[in-house]
C-alpha cells in the first residue's frame, strides 16, 4: 500500500468553512490571495494558498480603473468561472461588486446565487457591517457562505473621501467593532479587516469566534490577504502595508525586451525552435 506525504495530503484536502473555523480554534493562520484567471489560480492552488478571492479589485489591476466601482456582477462571475477551473483545493470566494447588493436583500441573494450557480464560487464577500447584516442573513439562509468586510471598504471611497485608515478614535473604533460583531451575528463565516490600527485588529480578532482576515490590519488577525499584483510586483505602486514577494513586472519587461532584440536581430526563431 502506497503512502501519501503530509504535504500531498494537505494539498488534496478541500478547504471549507469548517476547516477554516478549525484553524481559528487551533490558532493556525491561513492565507488568502486574489486571483482573476485560470493560470494564477492553478499556481496559487498548487502552492498551497488556502483561499482565493476573485476580488472586485479586478477593476483596478485588470481593467485599469481608478476605483472598484465600475466592476459588474457579470464580470466577477466571468472571472470566478476561470479561477474555479484552476482550483482543486483552495476555497474560492467571489466579491459582490458595487450595485449588486445595496438596493435590497432580495437583490443581494440573487447576486450571490449567480456567483455560486454561474461562477462556481464556494462563498461570496460583501462590504459593510450593521447596514448589510440583513443581506448577509438572507444570503446565509440561501445556504451560501458569506465573508464580511469591515473597516476600510473600497466601495465606499467617495463617502470616505479616499482610502483612509479607519477605526482611529473612540467613536470610529466602536463603529468598526459594531460592524464586525453585526457581520458575525448575521451568520458570516469570516470577516476581512482592512485598513485599521493593529491593536484594533487584535481586539476584534479576540472578540469574534469567526476568523478575521487582515489587510493592513496587523499581524494578529487569523489570516492575511493580499492583492496578487501587489505581492508579485506587477503594479507600479503598492500600499505601505504590502510586502512585495517578487518583482514579476521587471522580469516580464526584461523578457519582452529580450524577445524584441532577438526578433529584430533574427536570432529567434532558431533551429531549436522551429518545425524544420
Amino acid at each position: 500500500m502506497s503512502t501519501v506525504t503530509t504535504a500531498s495530503a494537505t494539498r488534496e484536502h478541500r478547504v471549507t468553512v469548517r476547516s477554516l473555523a478549525s484553524r481559528k480554534r487551533k490558532a493556525e493562520p491561513f492565507t488568502m490571495l486574489t486571483a482573476y484567471d485560470f493560470t494564477f489560480a492553478r499556481i496559487f492552488d498548487e502552492a498551497g494558498v488556502d483561499v482565493l478571492l476573485v476580488g472586485d479589485s479586478l477593476g483596478n489591476v485588470v481593467q485599469g480603473c481608478d476605483t472598484t466601482l465600475p466592476v459588474t456582477l457579470d464580470e466577477v462571475t466571468y472571472h470566478t468561472r476561470m479561477v474555479c477551473r484552476g482550483v482543486r483545493r483552495a476555497m474560492v470566494v467571489a466579491d459582490m461588486p458595487f450595485g449588486s447588493y445595496q438596493v435590497s436583500s432580495e437583490d443581494a441573494v440573487r447576486s450571490a446565487i449567480q456567483l455560486v450557480k454561474d461562477g462556481g464560487a464556494h462563498a461570496v464577500k460583501l462590504e459593510g457591517g450593521v447596514d448589510v447584516a440583513d443581506s448577509i442573513r438572507r444570503i446565509v439562509a440561501a445556504q451560501i457562505p458569506v465573508m464580511g468586510h469591515v473597516g476600510l471598504t473600497p466601495q465606499s471611497v467617495n463617502q470616505m473621501g479616499g482610502y483612509r485608515i479607519q477605526g482611529r478614535g473612540d467613536e470610529a473604533r466602536h463603529q468598526v467593532i459594531a460592524d464586525a460583531r453585526a457581520v458575525e451575528a448575521a451568520g458570516a463565516f469570516s470577516v476581512v479587516l482592512e485598513g485599521i490600527p493593529e491593536e484594533l485588529g487584535r481586539e476584534i480578532t479576540e472578540l469574534l469566534s469567526i476568523p478575521t482576515v487582515g489587510i493592513g490590519a496587523g499581524v494578529h488577525c487569523d489570516a492575511q490577504v493580499l492583492v496578487m499584483h501587489d505581492a508579485l510586483g506587477l503594479n507600479d505602486w503598492t500600499p505601505s502595508f504590502v510586502k512585495q514577494y517578487a518583482n514579476l513586472g521587471q522580469q516580464a519587461s526584461k523578457a519582452a525586451r529580450n524577445y524584441i532584440d532577438e526578433v529584430i536581430n533574427r536570432k529567434f526563431p532558431d533551429e531549436e525552435h522551429s518545425y524544420s
